[in-house]
């Protein structure tokens, strides 16, 4: 097999669609402390060696190789840090060592390897990574033309606007206040058009100030050059915090319209189409870390729950008894049991990452279905 050096490369595949929600540049100021593991090592695109992937094969590339390769951003707030050791933290470097831990038990066998916008899903078709974690919205452009298809959506966000106390705007501000505002965003993306349509569609009279990415245009906020700043909520949620933890800004000065989403953006894993078996891997290691919320397992009841499974799906879900569901995916048996004890459940990995970011489960969409939210897996039998 040819092997060859991968580069940036800014293909018009990439370009064609890096401009949707959810995928603009992230922030770069990086979380202040973490816990991370030895084994776990960033690797930047222009180091990745790559060829073009054998079908079918990444489970086995993956063993061979004796890490995951994980696409992540090259900094966003709350989903994927960099930090001074070359790892990363964050709510999608969390999933990537869950699947670490499914595939070689290990949660810090992970290569981390930070990428743009533009250049991720070259970097995934190209075989430069296994998997895309990185706040990447599933639409049906992408599912239909790139190559690629989505597992299940692991965080639903939303384009939202933010805005300064100071001028009036309140937790109960809502899209209808726009009026008459000066609003920064990025030009030439579906954010724009966003809120060029919301306006419309309410009657609303507003300025738009267009820039070429988010760090502009909350540059422009913090100025005073508009009124008002729109982008993904994770995004400003991640602004807001940053901000406020460097002492920018209070706690209440910057306010988040709680019922202002204009758009669906449902951020969820990529990986190479034609490898049914790796789909199944991504997709029930995100199910299983769904499960055990659901059913109260954590990582530290985990040795608890393994040696008296509280019901039968948990059994299997925890490689307890007859049924060796993992095995079906060429796992062990107790393949999740590792992730578990070693990442935790889907509520350790929201609350521990994006907690701090003023991202409230209760009464939102990331809620567990069972509570009014859309968090829900299909049953493990």
């Amino acid at each position: 097999m040819v092997m060859s050096r991968l580069v940036p490369v800014l293909c018009a595949l990439a370009m064609a669609v890096a401009g949707c929600g959810s995928d603009e540049e992230a922030a770069t100021t990086p979380a202040e402390t973490a816990a991370t593991s030895a084994g776990e090592v960033a690797t930047t695109v222009a180091e990745v060696t790559v060829a073009t992937p054998t079908a079918g094969r990444t489970l086995a590339v993956i063993r061979d190789r004796g890490a995951l390769r994980c696409g992540v951003g090259d900094s966003a707030i709350g989903f994927a840090e960099p930090q001074e050791d070359g790892s990363f933290t964050g709510f999608d470097a969390d999933f990537c060592r869950a699947v670490a831990a499914a595939v070689l038990g290990d949660a810090g066998a992970v290569e981390f390897v930070g990428t743009t916008s533009a250049e991720r899903f070259t970097v995934l078709a190209t075989g430069g990574v296994d998997v895309l974690f990185r706040t990447t919205t599933w639409t049906q452009s992408r599912d239909t033309e790139l190559g690629g298809d989505f597992g299940p959506t692991t965080f639903y966000d939303g384009q939202l606007i933010m805005g300064k106390a100071e001028l009036g705007f309140t937790d109960a501000s809502t899209l209808a206040d726009i009026d008459g505002a000066r609003i920064c965003s990025n030009a030439g993306t579906t954010t724009e058009k966003n809120i060029t349509e919301g306006a419309r569609e309410i009657g609303a009279d507003i300025e738009l100030v267009t820039v070429e990415g988010t760090p502009e245009a909350m540059e422009l906020f913090r100025g005073g050059s508009c009124d008002i700043v729109t982008s993904d909520g994770s995004r400003l949620f991640g602004e807001r915090y940053a901000a406020m933890g460097t002492g920018e800004i209070g706690k209440n000065e910057w306010i988040i319209f709680p019922r202002s989403p204009i758009s669906k953006e449902p951020l969820s894993p990529m990986y190479r189409q034609n490898d049914s078996q790796w789909a199944d891997i991504i997709n029930w290691t995100v199910y299983a870390l769904i499960i055990a919320d659901e059913k109260g397992i954590t990582s530290t009841n985990i040795d608890d729950m393994v040696a008296d499974p509280p019901d039968p799906e948990a059994g299997r879900l925890l490689g307890v008894g007859e049924d060796e569901l993992q095995t079906k995916m060429g796992l062990a048996p107790d393949a999740f049991a590792p992730v578990i004890r070693q990442v935790g459940d889907y509520d350790e990995i929201y609350t521990r990452n994006l907690g701090p970011l003023g991202f409230d489960r209760a009464g939102s969409v990331n809620a567990r279905w069972t509570e009014g939210g859309l968090i829900y897996a299909p049953p493990a039998r």
